[in-house]
C-alpha cells in the first residue's frame, strides 16, 4: 500500500473515532421544566399589560416582556371545575360528564370527581422522569382518587384530597418555591393554582395600604390583584435564584372570566364579598358562567427563554386549554397515547414563535344558571375565525367573526347574513353534543349519592362561595 494511501486511511480512522467520541460525549437534550400558574376568576382585562388603567401587575408585565402574550387563548368552560379538567387532561370536560362546578350543588347527572384513569399532564411527565407537584386549588372532586393517582409526586391543595394549603396568605407560593428549590437538579412539572381573584376576597394589609387612594371597591380588588401578582413574582424569583429560569417554560393563565359584582353582597371587612368583584374582560361580552368571550377568553402569557420570542403579542394563534397536554408533552419529548383520544392538538410550533394555523374546531358546553342577556347559550363552537353560540335545541343562535368582532357585539350578529355557515356550525355543535355521555360514570360517584333524579344545577344559596 502506498504511503499516501496509508496516511489517508489513518486520517479517516482518526476522524471516525473523534466523531464517535464526540457523539458519546455530547450532552443529551435537556428536558424543560414546566410551571403552570393558573389563577381563579382573573379577567383578561385585569392586567396592566392588557391596558388596564388602575390595576398594576408588574410581575406579569415582566413575564410578558420576556415572553409572548397569546391574545386568542380560550378555556373550555366559563366556570372552574370543567375548565380545570380540560387544562389537565387535554379532553373536553364534558367527556367526563363535568359540566359545572363540583360541590354541594353538583347535579345528579355529574360525577363526584374527575376519573382517576383520565389522561393527565402530570402522569405523562412523571412517567417520562419528571418530578411533579401541585399546590393550590384543585376543585376536581374529593372522596375519590388521591392526588398521586393523577400523577403528582407532591401536593397540597384546597378543595381536593390529601394535604391541605390555605387559599389565603402565601402558603401556595411558599410550597411552590420549596418544590423548585428541592428539584432544581432534575426536570419538574409544577402546578401553581392561585386563589386570586376568587371570593372571598382577603387582601393583605400591605396591598390594601398600597391602594388606599382608590375608592372602596377598587381598593379591595386592586389589592387582591397585587397579592396575586406578588405570588407570581415569588415563583419567578425562585426560578432565577435556583438557576433554572433559562430552561423553564412558565405559563400564566386563568380558569375563566371575572365574576360579576353584586351590589347587595358586601360581606365584612377582612373577608370581602362579590360587591368588590369588579374585574374586567377587556371589553369582551359576558363574564364568568357565560360562553361569550368575556367568560372563556383569558390571559395566556408564555415565557420559554431561547424558544418563545420576547415582548411579542400574538393575536393570530388560536390556543385552547385542551392543547396544553399535547403541547407540554411535545416540549418534554413525550408522545401521548392515541388511546387517550385527546381533543387538543400539539401547538409547540407556536410556543417556538412560529405561525400556526389551528386544524381542529373548539367546542363548549355549560350548565347555565342565568339566561339574559349574555348567559343564554348552552353550546358554542369556533371554527377558524367564526364562532357560533346556540341553545341545546339549536333554535336560537348568534354568529360572530372573532377577528372583525372580538367583543361579540349583539348588534353585529351575522347569523342572518350567513345562513349556510349557521347551518353548518349548528350541526357541528349539536353533533358534538350528541357524542357526550348522557349518564354519570358509576365508578366516579360516591355510592351514598342518589343519581336517579336528573336536575339542572341551581344557584347556591350559601353565603361563602369559596367552594364555587
Amino acid at each position: 500500500m502506498k504511503i499516501k494511501h496509508k496516511i489517508a486511511l489513518v486520517a479517516a480512522l482518526i476522524a471516525t473515532l473523534l466523531a464517535a467520541q464526540g457523539t458519546a460525549l455530547a450532552a443529551p437534550a435537556q428536558k424543560p421544566n414546566i410551571v403552570f400558574i393558573y389563577a381563579d376568576d382573573w379577567g383578561w382585562g385585569d392586567l396592566s399589560c392588557h391596558g388596564n388603567t388602575w390595576l398594576k401587575t408588574p410581575n406579569l408585565d415582566r413575564l410578558a416582556s420576556e415572553g409572548t402574550d397569546f391574545l386568542q387563548f380560550n378555556v373550555l368552560s366559563p366556570v372552574c371545575s370543567p375548565s380545570r379538567a380540560a387544562a389537565l387532561t387535554g379532553r373536553y370536560p364534558s367527556r367526563f360528564g363535568i359540566n359545572t362546578v363540583f360541590g354541594p350543588q353538583t347535579p345528579p347527572e355529574m360525577p363526584d370527581w374527575l376519573d382517576g384513569k383520565a389522561p393527565t399532564i402530570s402522569r405523562y411527565l412523571k412517567t417520562a422522569g419528571y418530578r411533579t407537584g401541585h399546590f393550590g386549588k384543585w376543585h376536581l372532586g374529593e372522596g375519590g382518587p388521591a392526588m398521586a393517582d393523577y400523577g403528582f409526586d407532591e401536593s397540597a391543595v384546597y378543595h381536593g384530597p390529601g394535604p391541605k394549603v390555605s387559599p389565603s396568605g402565601n402558603g401556595i407560593p411558599d410550597k411552590a418555591v420549596k418544590f423548585i428549590e428541592a428539584n432544581k437538579d432534575k426536570p419538574f412539572f409544577l402546578d401553581v393554582w392561585l386563589h386570586e381573584s376568587h371570593l372571598a376576597h382577603t387582601p393583605s394589609a400591605e396591598s390594601m395600604k398600597l391602594w388606599k387612594n382608590l375608592d372602596e371597591r377598587k381598593q379591595v380588588y386592586a389589592a387582591v390583584i397585587t397579592d396575586g401578582d406578588n405570588k407570581v413574582g415569588m415563583v419567578l424569583d425562585a426560578l432565577k435564584r435556583c438557576g433554572v429560569e433559562g430552561n423553564t417554560i412558565v405559563v400564566f393563565s386563568s380558569d375563566n372570566g371575572p365574576a360579576k359584582s353584586k351590589e347587595d353582597d358586601k360581606g365584612v371587612p377582612g373577608k370581602y364579598r362579590s360587591y368588590y368583584s369588579i374585574g374586567e374582560t377587556g371589553g369582551m361580552r359576558g363574564q364568568k358562567t357565560s360562553l361569550f368571550e368575556g367568560g372563556v377568553r383569558t390571559p395566556f402569557i408564555l415565557r420559554w427563554p431561547g424558544h418563545t420570542p420576547a415582548g411579542v403579542k400574538n393575536d393570530t394563534t388560536v390556543l385552547s386549554a385542551v392543547d396544553l397536554l399535547p403541547t407540554f408533552c411535545a416540549a418534554a419529548g413525550v408522545t401521548p397515547s392515541a388511546e387517550d383520544k385527546l381533543d387538543g392538538e400539539n401547538l409547540l410550533e407556536a410556543f417556538n414563535g412560529k405561525p400556526v394555523l389551528r386544524t381542529r374546531p373548539v367546542f363548549w358546553r355549560i350548565n347555565g344558571q342565568e339566561k339574559e342577556p349574555n348567559y343564554w347559550p348552552d353550546l358554542a363552537v369556533r371554527d377558524g375565525d367564526w364562532k357560533l353560540v346556540t341553545t341545546f335545541d339549536g333554535k336560537r343562535v348568534e354568529l360572530h367573526n372573532l377577528i372583525a368582532d372580538r367583543n361579540e357585539d349583539i348588534a353585529k350578529d351575522q347569523s342572518k347574513e350567513h345562513p349556510e355557515l349557521v347551518a353548518r356550525l349548528t350541526k357541528m355543535a349539536l353533533d358534538w353534543y350528541a357524542t357526550l355521555p348522557a349518564k354519570v360514570d358509576p365508578t366516579c360517584v360516591d355510592p351514598k349519592r342518589d343519581t336517579t333524579k336528573k336536575t339542572g344545577r341551581k344557584s347556591p344559596k350559601k353565603k361563602d362561595t369559596e367552594e364555587e
